[in-house]
């Protein structure tokens, strides 16, 4: 159970945040291992809309690090645990270190510790430190951990690259449109009408539209946000809408072909990962379908899975289903046929980063003329239904 609680520590420092535990004894008791005294607690009845606050992908990049450089020198996993519970200020992430103190305590693993986590912890994080514990690597994992996280938040940073501007366009759009057709449309409609002329047809288009605005404006901005809510739940509790917004999202122009390259980039970086650190290849493919974040690949990958498991190879498994191009599925049977099928994901991981990096920018260099250019076709629209009518009148009249 989750639990809010109000602590106090030894310096007399109130200190407020949520932890697990089975009731308010065993929070107290928890509490204790992290030199804190209960003063209030409260069972968290209902989560959030969007479930728990999760971790900065910073400070779970922080942790491999500093728990690799612990396990590199020596120093016992409970040791170092508890050095890095002291030194971590995130209060959550903090709270969530101190338990896994207690489970290895209480005879888990690393990796059992961290299953109890799925919040924190995905399986693929899991299965990799069980696979480093059973083998003995676990500093030389941690470090590939850390490795995959610095490269998903520089594949996080490239997308709202690529998202950031067109967003900020098209608000500058929306609100200068919506300032013209609310204030400046409506004081011009009355001089416009007032010269007796009649309107061509895109001043009275216009003019409709700003009528609607003015009149329904509550309608325009309480739609959008009921679709977006609906659209939500719609997709949460039916796996066919996920799946076909999952398709659409892969066939948008321009943006479809760059998604499909980051999940496939996300997917080759980390099998290679699994599969480096002696995980089988099966267990590795069906690790992976749970990252990729979208249904249309995961079904294929699905299907990938049960080619190998009938006897085809890897590379034919992936050509079939038509997952990669060809380039990529040749890197695969040469590593495949040569024994080094972890370097050649790990080169199918490269092409692909590069990849998005050239399409992010070549995207980014095709969006703003054309965004600009909508913008000038916009204004110009409005301002031409607007001025037309008056230069009518003022070419007609007799010098």
């Amino acid at each position: 159970m989750l639990f809010d609680y109000k602590a106090v520590s030894g310096e007399g420092r109130m200190t407020y945040g949520r932890l697990d535990a089975i009731n308010l004894i065993d929070l107290e008791m928890r509490l204790k291992r992290m030199d804190l005294d209960l003063v209030t607690g409260k069972l968290v009845e209902h989560r959030s809309l969007f479930g728990r606050r999760s971790i900065p992908r910073p400070e779970l990049i922080n942790f491999c690090f500093h728990l690799e450089q612990l396990a590199r020198s020596g120093v016992p996993l409970l040791d170092g645990l508890t050095d890095l519970r002291d030194s971590i200020e995130h209060p959550r992430f903090r709270e969530v270190v101190a338990v896994l103190i207690e489970n290895i305590e209480g005879g888990q693993t690393l990796s059992q510790a961290m299953e109890t986590h799925p919040d924190v912890f995905s399986q693929v994080v899991v299965n990799l430190i069980r696979a480093g514990e059973a083998s003995g690597q676990l500093p030389e994992v941690l470090a590939s951990l850390g490795e995959s996280l610095r490269w998903e938040d520089e594949l996080a940073s490239h997308t709202k690259k690529l998202l950031m501007y067109p967003a900020f366009v098209a608000t500058v759009v929306i609100a200068a449109t919506v300032f013209l057709m609310v204030y400046m449309v409506p004081q011009l409609k009355l001089f416009v009408k007032n010269m007796g002329h009649a309107l061509p047809l895109q001043t009275q288009a216009l003019f409709f539209v700003s009528d609607l605005l003015v009149d329904y404006w509550y309608v325009f901005l309480v739609t959008p946000l009921a679709a977006i809510i609906t659209g939500h739940f719609v997709v949460r509790g039916n796996p066919l809408a996920r799946t076909r917004l999952d398709g659409i999202k892969l066939r948008l122009p321009v943006l479809g072909p760059i998604i499909k390259k980051i999940i496939l980039s996300r997917f080759a970086n980390t099998f290679a990962m699994l599969y480096a650190s002696g995980i089988p290849i099966l267990e590795s493919i069906r690790t992976t379908q749970d990252i990729v974040g979208n249904r249309v690949v995961r079904q294929a990958l699905e299907r990938v899975e049960q080619s190998i498991r009938e006897g085809r190879n890897v590379a034919g498994a992936f050509h079939d289903v038509g997952l990669f191009p060809p380039l990529v599925v040749r890197m695969l049977r040469v590593g495949e046929n040569t024994g080094g099928l972890d370097k050649a994901l790990l080169n199918v991981s490269y092409f692909y980063t590069r990849d998005v990096k050239e399409s992010v920018g070549k995207a980014q260099a095709l969006i703003e003329p054309m965004l600009t250019l909508f913008m000038g076709a916009l204004l110009g629209w409005i301002m031409l239904s607007v001025i037309g009518p008056i230069y009518d009148v003022i070419s007609k009249i007799p010098t």
